[in-house]
């Protein structure tokens, strides 16, 4: 490990004391991987950010931050490519290379930071956050310059800690992002045999011989305003909410749209016949109604709406790839309506709508949106631009809370930085109590949010938040 004191910036809340490189604490023999078609098209994006809130540790901070060290190393070993960099070679194909080159560790202070601040109940999400993170604003695509990984503690007034997480989106989708995040907890609780090791089969289509082309040699550019104005708050919904949402959207007897949603049911190359629209895609829908409700001051009834989500590709293309797989196994579904539509339309047909393009989404139309790709590549199209749509990314399935005990007590909240934030952004997260709880993240522009603030429909099924005590798990 190497490392270098910094100097404190006055501007910022948040202290820098030291910055570090941390080694993998073996050396790599994992050959150079290719980026795959899941890949390729993350290179425009901002490198993921997500941290971790815990209650105050029962050590000091130095003999913390040696222990959070030693084990990084550890994880870094499993995780030999977030230790690398990326590189294009001469067909233009790029790869990354586990060039134990290291990560960045930083160390920091921030005395007037505390949890009430930081997570003020039922108010939007303090601007402070961003400062707990490191490569703020790096694309990907700079992981020819720039560590594919970049990891932060910070110390705040109250002796509450976040761990701040940072790596490079053309290396990782969600998945292998908290496995990750899931190895460092583990190895720091104990040394021995990590329980998910990664598996870097290159196995999603890796065969491609499609090539990303950029104007001029350089790198792609963000797809959207990255200063355009948002605000963003995190929504929280008790299991008991979003299940009656699922047994509303279930009900298709009372939906004026009954017939056409009944053909889409009784399609049986979409559906089986048991099938049942789930709690997730409920919430969603329910969503998808309020907020263009929000927006219809400004959009025209006729004009369409989409509604992306991502999902994993890993368990549904043939044959079934490890749930492990280092990488990008991600595509989007989008499904798009009339305004007007889904601003009165019930939810029980929207979230059909959304039910079946998400059950549809099976290994024949993979293979065909790889393909449609490969015929021409490009990079994915972050943004709103026509402030209609709504993208929604993360998982409440991602293991976030039950699996990130690095050793005095599971985290207290998890928050994410400015990364790929827009007009219309959604990220899903686990509700902290478990249970089938589900929290958004949820970026809209201002006039939107406060119309949506008053929408009484979506906010019966909002649970006012309580003000965390973060020493109740000491």
């Amino acid at each position: 490990m190497s490392s270098s004191l910094l100097s404190h910036n006055s501007s910022s809340p948040v202290t820098i004391l030291s910055k570090h490189t941390v080694f993998p604490d073996k050396k790599s023999t994992l050959p150079d991987l290719k980026l795959s078609v899941s890949d390729l098209p993350m290179l425009s994006c901002h490198y993921i950010q997500k941290g971790l809130f815990f209650p105050p540790p029962p050590l000091p901070i130095q003999p913390l931050f040696s222990l959070l060290t030693s084990s990084l190393s550890r994880a870094l070993a499993c995780f030999p490519p977030l230790a690398g960099c990326l590189f294009t070679d001469a067909d233009g194909h790029v790869f990354i290379s586990s060039t134990d080159a290291g990560a960045e560790f930083s160390l920091a202070n921030a005395p007037s930071l505390t949890i009430p601040l930081l997570l003020p109940p039922s108010s939007d999400v303090s601007p402070e956050i961003k400062n707990l993170f490191p490569l703020d604003f790096a694309v990907s695509h700079d992981g020819h310059f720039l560590p594919l990984s970049s990891f932060q503690l910070t110390i705040l007034g109250d002796g509450a800690v976040f761990i701040a997480c940072t790596i490079n989106h053309a290396a990782v989708d969600g998945t292998s992002f908290w496995n990750f995040f899931n190895v460092w907890a583990e190895s720091c609780r104990c040394s021995s045999t990590i329980s998910r090791p990664p598996n870097f089969t290159r196995n999603f289509f890796a065969g491609s011989t499609a090539v990303l082309r950029f104007p001029n040699g350089n790198g792609p550019a963000v797809t959207f305003a990255v200063d355009a104005p948002i605000r963003e708050r995190i929504f929280h919904f008790r299991r008991a909410s979003i299940q009656e949402l699922k047994s509303k959207a279930n009900n298709h007897n009372s939906s004026p749209n009954a017939e056409t949603y009944a053909k889409f049911v009784h399609d049986r190359k979409n559906f089986k016949q048991s099938d049942e629209i789930s709690s997730f895609q409920s919430l969603c829908a329910q969503l998808w109604r309020s907020v263009t409700r929000a927006r219809t001051t400004y959009l025209q009834a006729s004009m369409p709406t989409t509604f992306r989500m991502a999902v994993n590709c890993r368990r549904r293309v043939v044959p079934a790839m490890d749930e492990c797989y280092f990488g990008n196994a991600i595509q989007s579904i989008p499904t798009t309506l009339e305004v007007e539509e889904v601003a009165a339309g019930e939810l029980s047909w929207i979230a059909g709508l959304l039910h079946q393009n998400v059950a549809a989404h099976g290994d024949e139309l993979i293979r065909k949106r790889v393909a449609e790709w490969e015929a021409e590549p490009s990079c994915f199209p972050l943004g709103n631009p026509d402030r209609s749509g709504l993208t929604m990314g993360s998982s409440p399935r991602f293991p976030m809370y039950e699996r990130n005990d690095f050793g005095w007590g599971k985290p207290t909240a998890v928050r994410s930085g400015r990364a790929n934030k827009f007009d219309g952004k959604i990220s899903a997260f686990p509700g902290r109590g478990g249970g089938g709880s589900v929290d958004l993240e949820v970026c809209l522009a201002p006039e939107t949010m406060e119309a949506l603030l008053q929408d009484k429909e979506f906010m019966h099924y909002v649970l006012e938040e309580e003000e965390v005590d973060v020493f109740s798990a000491i």
